[in-house]
C-alpha cells in the first residue's frame, strides 16, 4: 500500500486490473495512498489488509531475507503491526518504523530508527533456543522496543509513542551505539503461534446474510484462494462503537433509539456476511449505560455478529465476557476490531437466532458454545 506511484510511463508493478506487458497509470487511492498535502490525502481500504498479508507473507517466505522492516506514517503502523502480528505465519523478525520528524527538519528522528531495526534484526536477540521469533512484530521508535499488542501513538514527538494496557509493552531498548536488549517477552500469541495466522484460516467459513424474505441464512464465504493468499473478500466488516455517560435520551431508551447502530447492522446484514461490533465503553468493564444501547447489541449478537467489549481510552483493566459479548481484556477498541476481524475468518459468524430479539435457549446454547472460541482468542492474542 504505498504512499507514491507511478503516474504515467512506467510499468505498473503493483497494478492488478491489467493484461501482462500492459503499461497503465497507478490511480491514486486505489493503487497508492499518499499522506501528504492533506487535501490529497488517502487512506487504503479494509480490503488493504489482505494485499498486505500476502505481500508480506511472500517476502518472508521466500528463505531470501533475514528479517524485515514496515515503514507508514506514525499514526497509522500501530494497526498494521498488530494486524500482522496476527495473521503473518512467520518465525522471522519484523519491525516497524515511523518518522515523528519529516525528512528534511532538523533532528528528524527516521533514518536513527531504521538503523535500530536493523541491529535489532542482526543482533538476533529476537531468537528463542531454536531460531525462531520470540518477541512478535515491534515497533522500534526513538530507542525503545514497543510490543505491537500495547502500542500506540500518543503526540506527534518524537517520543511520543505510548505503551497501552497498563502492564508493560515496552520490551527493551538500544543504547547510543550499544547492543539492542529485551527485557521482556510477551506472554500473549503472535506469527508462527497465532491461533490466527494465515496457514490457520481455513479455506471457507460460515457467515450470516439477510434473505428477500427477511430471514436470517447462512452464507459460505471463501477465505483463502488455491494458492493459500488472503482474499479481499475476506476481510470482515466490523466497526467500533463508543459509549458514555448521560447519553440516553430519556428514562425509557429503547432499541429503536439506537439508529447509529441499527443502520450499521442493516448494512452489515445486507453486504457483509462476516461482521462484528467492538463497543468501547466504561472502564474497565466495556459496558454502556443505556439499556437501548445493551438490547441492540444482542440483537446484533443473535443476529450472527460477536460483539467485543472494551474499556474507553486506554483501558488498564480486563473487560471480562458477560452475557453474550466478549470480553476484550486490555485491548484497545482498534487492537480488539483487528482482533475481532482476524477471528471471524477464523470461526465464521455466530448461528442466528430465527428471531433474533427472543432467541430460544437452544439457540443461545449454540451462540455461546461458538463465542467460546472467539473467547479462547482473545484471552490469549
Amino acid at each position: 500500500m504505498p504512499p507514491s506511484g507511478y503516474t504515467k510511463g512506467q510499468p505498473a508493478g503493483r497494478r492488478t486490473d491489467v493484461g501482462e506487458g500492459d503499461i497503465a497509470p497507478e490511480v491514486l487511492g486505489k493503487n497508492f495512498f499518499p499522506y501528504r498535502p492533506p487535501h490529497l490525502g488517502q487512506h487504503p481500504p479494509r480490503l488493504g489488509l489482505a494485499r498486505i498479508v500476502n505481500t508480506v507473507q511472500a517476502a518472508l517466505s521466500s528463505g531470501k531475507y533475514a528479517g524485515a522492516i514496515w515503514t507508514q506514517g506514525s499514526p497509522r503502523i500501530e494497526e498494521t503491526l498488530y494486524w500482522l502480528n496476527l495473521l503473518l505465519d512467520t518465525t522471522l523478525p519484523l519491525c516497524g518504523n515511523s518518522a515523528q520528524r519529516a525528512h528534511g527538519m532538523i533532528s528528524n528522528d527516521g533514518p536513527k530508527n531504521l538503523v535500530d531495526s536493523v541491529d535489532f534484526i542482526t543482533s538476533r536477540v529476537w531468537a528463542d533456543e531454536s531460531g525462531k521469533n520470540r518477541t512478535g512484530l515491534v515497533l522500534i521508535q526513538e530507542q525503545q522496543i514497543f510490543a505491537a499488542r500495547e502500542v500506540q501513538k500518543g503526540d506527534a514527538r518524537p517520543g511520543g509513542y505510548v505503551a497501552t494496557g497498563g502492564h508493560g509493552g515496552i520490551l527493551g531498548g538500544i543504547g547510543f551505539g550499544g547492543n539492542a536488549v529485551i527485557n521482556y517477552l510477551p506472554a500473549t500469541r503472535h506469527t508462527h503461534r497465532s491461533d490466527v495466522n494465515i496457514s490457520r484460516l481455513p479455506g471457507e467459513v460460515v457467515g450470516v446474510r439477510r434473505a428477500d424474505d427477511a430471514r436470517l441464512v447462512p452464507v459460505a464465504v471463501t477465505i483463502k484462494d488455491a494458492e493459500g493468499r488472503l482474499l479481499e473478500s475476506a476481510i470482515p466488516k466490523v466497526s467500533i462503537i463508543k459509549d458514555g455517560n448521560y447519553v440516553a435520551d430519556d428514562f425509557d431508551s429503547d432499541i429503536e433509539s439506537q439508529v447509529d447502530v441499527l443502520a450499521l447492522l442493516d448494512l452489515k446484514l445486507r453486504q457483509a456476511p462476516l461482521a462484528g461490533f467492538v463497543l468501547e465503553g466504561l472502564s474497565p468493564y466495556g459496558t454502556t449505560t443505556s439499556r437501548g444501547r445493551h438490547q441492540v447489541l444482542l440483537r446484533a449478537v443473535c443476529s450472527g455478529m460477536p460483539v467485543a467489549r472494551v474499556g474507553r481510552g486506554n483501558n488498564e483493566g480486563f473487560s471480562q465476557a458477560v452475557d453474550l459479548f466478549i470480553g476484550g481484556s486490555n485491548l484497545t477498541s482498534t487492537k480488539a476490531r483487528l482482533l475481532l476481524m482476524a477471528c471471524l475468518m477464523r470461526f465464521g459468524g455466530l448461528p442466528p437466532a430465527v428471531d433474533p430479539d427472543r432467541p430460544t435457549k437452544a439457540e443461545l446454547d449454540a451462540i455461546r458454545l461458538k463465542l467460546a472460541a472467539y473467547q479462547a482468542v482473545f484471552d490469549t492474542h
